[in-house]
């Protein structure tokens, strides 16, 4: 008798334990159309940058130059304005997303090593950027989300909407494999971070309109699937591929 009224005693403890287990998964999950715990694998260090790097050195062009340098701040404009809007709001989406956008600078890192660049960030502190254009996007950005979380989640579509155009332009204009790598999985990867941030805002009765690409663009890439694993040079899937490096926290660059 002893034995049932313990385990009686026992239950309710027991369901309120598991609701708060619970409870913190299904708040991180709230508006972000993708699981939470998900974890890409295959852009980090061990993944994506060993690939690149067994690739052959080729002669760079001024356009591919030109595009490492700009990717490179351009995915440090990603990560601190993420960084910046998460202390600001604490919401999920925007420390998943910035912890992707420091993997991406650091895969285009690798490749401005290999081929012998200075690296236009390398000794910059948050916040602070090599040209003038990205510093003011950056305060311009930053002064903008910080009115609400609503705006925050437009300022982050607005991100990966300029992300998404420079890279098509800069894929158009290069032909080294490595290089073509990188940049077809970075514009994977802003493909899937535009679809996080524009579901977290149906979620809020809001839409994102475009502002670098065409609506029609933007209305494409949200309306089509998550995009998982790595891609080659061409952007297509790479079958086989077992990078083991982490990837971004929401399905892209790689599982």
């Amino acid at each position: 008798m002893n034995q049932f009224k313990n385990k009686a005693i026992m239950a309710p403890f027991i369901m309120v334990l598991a609701v708060l287990l619970i409870m913190p998964i299904a708040v991180a999950n709230a508006g972000k159309g993708t699981p939470r715990g998900f974890i890409g694998r295959g852009m980090g260090p061990g993944g994506m940058a060993s690939t690149v790097s067994q690739l052959p050195k080729e002669d760079l062009s001024q356009e591919e130059r030109e595009g490492l340098l700009k990717m490179v701040e351009e995915e440090k404009l990603a990560r601190d304005v993420y960084s910046f809007l998460y202390d600001q709001w604490k919401a999920p989406i925007f420390a998943n997303i910035k912890n992707s956008e420091q993997r991406h600078m650091d895969v285009v890192i690798s490749l401005i090593s290999k081929y012998g660049l200075e690296n236009p960030v390398q000794d910059l502190a948050p916040g602070q950027f090599a040209t003038p254009e990205m510093q003011e996007l950056f305060d311009t950005l930053t002064s903008e989300g910080s009115q609400s979380l609503e705006q925050a989640l437009q300022v982050g579509a607005t991100i990966e909407d300029l992300d998404i155009k420079d890279l098509n332009e800069l894929i158009e204009k290069c032909d080294n494999q490595d290089v073509l790598m990188v940049f077809q999985n970075l514009v994977k990867g802003s493909r899937n971070h535009m679809r996080a941030f524009t579901s977290y805002l149906k979620s809020l009765g809001s839409t994102y309109m475009a502002k670098y690409l065409t609506q029609d663009e933007i209305n494409q890439i949200i309306e089509s699937d998550w995009e998982r694993g790595p891609v080659d040079s061409k952007g297509q899937p790479m079958k086989g591929f077992k990078g083991k490096g982490r990837g971004c926290s929401c399905p892209c660059m790689g599982n």
